[in-house]
């Protein structure tokens, strides 16, 4: 019998075949990509659509056949040919979706593809029950077989390649690919059919079975629906498994900065920032477990010792205050080197602060083993050190605690650094071991510092004020707040002892921030009572490097109503020609502010002039050593009237201190210096006798103040004016 084809279905069933492969290769993708559970649930539903696709292009190749005899077919044998789509369609999902498959696996995939495609059309054809059996073109039907094993090869060897493609180029090559596919599985069909022959006379037995053209259509609808909504879902999940990993990335991130930021701050807590070193925070825990380790070995019978070296440098402040601060940090980073070096990888060497350093030395047999260490590390320190081609040499006192020989358990750390001030009491450059009557010096120093801790809560602390001398006028035109503390039993404490203390235990920015609040409330009480002058804090290197300065000086301007111009900061020249980011972006924000900044000491530094210049300073102090020998030594002069000059010509006012004669003041007046400051005019006084000085209750024979300074209403003068 003539057969022919309706070419609307024909076209159908190629259109189902083209997308059915497309959306075969995007399930494949998916598996291929997606957790085990994931990847099971694509699978399962990978395999019934692959399937169900490919045997509707089988299936609607059947129903475009056209004979003179009404066609039917048989429920049972279509239905087996359905599911050996989907098994075959299950195989092959399963081989190329393995994660890491390989060449054997996909040649594989391909020939149980090809092979289950023939093997699911000529099922199919058998749900077509002729009364004559049909007759088989042999060649065709090899042909048929290999064009359906050439289809899989294809199919299969394109989505490899595809698996390493991103972006709008893999979806141009997978529409590309799976239309290739889907040509070659419909034709493979289509030749299949071409080889079956229909005798003359035959007519179909299973015409009750499944025909019809609404069949056809409920055929097209399901799956072309079934199919979208794969692609669909597989677009959908697509972009929940790209948001699901961008969250993944973004939490691995997050958690990598949350790790680098608590190593951060671990680091910051427990570590030296300049020299990387434990700080004494994280050599107080050593310590602790140290001796732990040390009671539970010597329970056990063993004859352990534990030492604990305080390490002084000698000579350390002259070379940083006379070299600068980078050149002292230099050393510091270097002597850690050198001490780390020495010390074995079970000892612990911290810095305590400044210039100390401690060396806690575990299983440690006898003293002597110590004192070996000891000498090791004063010959180490006492090697040149190199600070941009030039030598600087330096030594240190070493103070030993042998524990349990030697000190209380709970006092190694006072013990030994008492033992380091008796070596350096000795000269230096050596080192002393713990003796019992040097606890009484170790005592005093912690009872004087816990005292001071609490000096500020019990009001003994307070600024008394030196009046400078406006050397043009010779009036009064400011004062320079100096901290005294009065001690309840010991009475006046000098500064040079308490300062020094507060720097060596940390106290010394809590200090200066109080010194910042008193001189600004004192500013603004003086204010209200029409005495309007300008004063003068020290800052201390520490408050420098600390960020905030200039913040916590505002709040404390804004707080007592006081204007910026009234406060004049005095820094070191040491610390002004600091070259490091911090000092110089405090000192800009204080200029910001509109703080007056002076440079004290000036003459014992390291100054750079071309750095002077770039200073937002307004004035210049010059150091008492120098106009102590005005009268006697022509070079001090010389010195003086140069620095003078030199200010002048900078724009900057020149403040002498340390005045104390007659002779001093005359040649300071006759180079034109600003204002001096001395015991020759005035000594330090308390707020209230200042102020009354100012209100005409002075003493016979001193100066008055500047006329200036009264009146509530009187206006600041500008910057690089005369202060008032």
């Amino acid at each position: 019998m003539t057969s022919t084809y309706n070419l609307q279905v024909v076209a159908a069933s190629f259109g189902i075949a083209w997308l059915a492969a497309y959306a075969a290769l995007d399930v494949a993708r998916r598996i291929q990509r997606a957790s085990w559970r994931i990847a099971l649930v694509w699978w399962s539903v990978g395999s019934v659509v692959m399937g169900t696709g490919f045997w509707a292009t089988h299936f609607l190749g059947l129903q475009s056949l056209q004979l003179p005899v009404t066609l039917g077919f048989s429920e049972f044998t279509t239905l087996l040919s359905w599911l050996l789509a989907v098994c075959v369609s299950g195989v092959v999902l399963g081989l190329a979706g393995l994660p890491h498959a390989r060449a054997l696996h996909w040649l594989a995939s391909a020939l149980v593809l090809g092979a289950g495609m023939g093997a699911m059309h000529y099922l199919g054809m058998q749900a077509l029950e002729m009364s004559i059996p049909i007759v088989w073109n042999p060649w065709l039907v090899a042909a048929s077989l290999a064009m359906a094993l050439l289809a899989a090869l294809c199919g299969l060897g394109m989505f490899r390649l595809l698996l390493a493609q991103r972006g709008p180029r893999r979806l141009l090559h997978q529409v590309v690919a799976s239309a290739v596919s889907g040509l070659a599985m419909g034709s493979m069909h289509y030749m299949g059919m071409a080889a079956a022959q229909f005798p003359e006379g035959a007519v179909c037995l299973s015409v009750d079975g499944l025909t019809g053209s609404g069949l056809t259509a409920v055929i097209i609808l399901a799956t072309t629906m079934l199919l979208v909504s794969t692609l669909v879902a597989s677009v959908l999940d697509a972009l929940l498994q790209h948001k699901a990993r961008q969250l993944t990335r973004s939490l691995k991130d997050s958690n990598a900065k949350l790790q680098s930021a608590n190593a951060a701050l671990h680091k910051q807590a427990f570590a030296d920032p300049l020299t990387g070193l434990p700080n004494r925070l994280l050599l107080e825990d050593r310590l602790h477990h140290a001796l732990l380790r040390l009671e539970r070995a010597n329970a056990g019978g063993a004859q352990q010792r534990l030492g604990v070296m305080f390490v002084d440098l000698d000579g350390f402040k002259p070379i940083n205050d006379s070299l600068g601060h980078t050149a002292g940090d230099a050393i510091l980073q270097s002597a850690a080197q050198r001490l780390r070096e020495e010390a074995r990888d079970s000892d612990t060497v911290a810095r305590m602060g400044g210039d100390e350093f401690l060396v806690l030395l575990e299983d440690v047999g006898r003293t002597a083993d110590c004192l070996g260490v000891v000498q090791r590390l004063l010959d180490t320190l006492s090697q040149p050190f190199d600070l941009a081609g030039r030598q600087v040499q330096i030594s240190c006192s070493i103070g030993v605690v042998v524990y349990p020989d030697q000190g209380e358990r709970e006092k190694l750390v006072a013990n030994a650094d008492a033992a380091m001030y008796a070596a350096k009491r000795a000269g230096g450059n050596g080192f002393a071991l713990f003796e019992d009557h040097m606890n009484s010096d170790a005592s005093e120093q912690l009872e004087l510092q816990k005292d001071l801790r609490q000096a500020l809560q019990r009001g003994e602390l307070a600024l008394h004020y030196q009046p400078k001398i406006d050397g043009q006028r010779g009036h009064i035109c400011g004062v320079e707040a100096l901290l005294r503390w009065n001690h309840p039993t010991r009475g006046a404490i000098s500064p040079a002892v308490f300062i020094a203390l507060a720097e060596r235990f940390g106290l010394i920015n809590t200090l200066g921030s109080w010194v910042i609040d008193e001189a600004c409330r004192q500013i603004a009480e003086w204010a209200r009572s029409g005495l309007r002058i300008r004063v003068a804090i020290n800052v201390s290197v520490h408050q420098l490097r600390e960020a905030g300065l200039a913040q916590r000086i505002t709040r404390s301007l804004q707080a007592h109503g006081v204007d910026a111009g009234q406060l004049l900061c005095e820094i070191t020249e040491t610390v002004a020609m600091e070259d490091t980011r911090t000092t110089q972006r405090t000192l800009r924000e204080l200029a910001r502010i509109g703080v007056f900044l002076s440079i004290d000491d000036f003459g014992t530094g390291h100054s750079s002039l071309s750095y002077l210049r770039r200073l937002p300073a307004q004035q210049l102090k010059i150091d008492s050593s120098f106009v102590q020998d005005l009268e006697h030594q022509e070079d001090a002069r010389a010195v003086v009237d140069a620095v003078v000059r030199l200010a002048h010509a900078l724009g900057l006012k020149v403040v002498a201190e340390g005045v104390e004669t007659s002779g001093q003041r005359d040649i300071l007046l006759g180079m034109r210096c600003d204002e001096l400051q001395g015991f020759f005019f005035a000594r330090p006084m308390p707020a209230d006798r200042l102020q009354a000085w100012a209100l005409d209750d002075q003493p016979e024979g001193t100066l008055g103040f500047s006329p200036s300074v009264f009146g509530i209403g009187d206006t600041l003068e500008a910057p690089g004016a005369v202060p008032v």
